[in-house]
């Protein structure tokens, strides 16, 4: 998946102040819509399938969420309407 600009943003979040590109591999900048939903501040990306991605969606695989480090923060997957 491919992070892309999202309407609205209001910042870019960029890589962890001690991530290192060499070990870890790049990180990208990752436009962000701070909103509030439902009374709730949602930092919103938006991220596109590559054609390999997407064929595999269409084929019916599912989709993964990866966090790196040990907690699991509050997160939500949708469909975008838009």
């Amino acid at each position: 998946m491919l992070p892309i600009r999202i309407a609205g943003a209001t910042r870019n979040l960029g890589a962890p102040a001690d991530w290192d590109p060499d070990t870890s591999g790049p990180c990208l900048h990752l436009p962000i819509r701070d909103e509030v939903v439902e009374g709730l501040p949602y930092m919103t990306s938006r991220w596109e399938p590559t054609p390999d991605e997407l064929a595999a969606l269409i084929a019916g695989r599912p989709v993964e969420l990866r966090i790196i480090g040990t907690t699991h923060p509050v997160v939500s997957l949708i469909v975008a309407g838009d």
